[in-house]
């Protein structure tokens, strides 16, 4: 482990709004969104090796150059950028960690995101989304408690997929599972 410090400094402009997706899976979405926006940067990261080495090549072959993907924690990365640096964090059908001894693995908790609040610029945004209902409900509690955030689509409630977040594996699991989609879109506000 080596520090990774600002992670706007490793793009060609880095004054551009930088999305950070934290487990990106295989990373096909991802590469589509970096795709979709040249005018943002974009960061990966994920633990998964296979994933990651995926993602490089399909970022390769749609000749995206606004994306950086690293194999680190995502806390500890977080923790070395400057507050207020961040657009958009990207949190798409993590492991729910359905048993309650697993619970305090899950990203979206009291202690981890006063970290995220401040490190998202003012007007950021935290998008998370899932298909396990009883981690949605948890994920609601927690985002709603946050008085830096506000959720966009109103107090209790979720978004369909949004058109410009493109479809992930997991998601099409959980579809053919029979599960709700819930995507959750939270603004810092303060």
């Amino acid at each position: 482990e080596y520090p990774v410090g600002d992670l706007r400094q490793y793009f060609e402009h880095p004054e551009r709004p930088l999305t950070v997706e934290i487990g990106f899976g295989m990373g096909r979405s991802l590469v589509l969104m970096a795709k979709a926006h040249p005018e943002c940067n974009f960061v990966g990261i994920e633990v998964h090796v296979p994933g990651i080495a995926q993602c490089v090549y399909e970022a390769g072959m749609a000749g995206v150059t606004n994306l950086r993907v690293l194999d680190a924690d995502a806390i500890q990365v977080l923790r070395e950028m400057p507050d207020n640096s961040i657009n958009t964090v990207q949190l798409y059908f993590p492991d729910p960690w359905q048993k309650k001894r697993h619970f305090k693995r899950r990203f979206v908790s009291h202690d981890r995101m006063p970290l995220v609040e401040q490190k998202l610029e003012l007007g950021g945004t935290f998008h998370a989304a899932t298909d396990w209902e009883p981690y949605a409900e948890w994920m609601l509690e927690v985002l709603e408690e946050r008085p830096r955030l506000e959720n966009l689509a109103g107090r209790g409630n979720s978004y369909p997929r949004p058109e410009w977040r493109p479809q992930t594996k997991f998601e099409r699991r959980g579809i053919e599972a029979g599960h709700k989609i819930n995507d959750f879109i939270f603004k810092k506000i303060s």
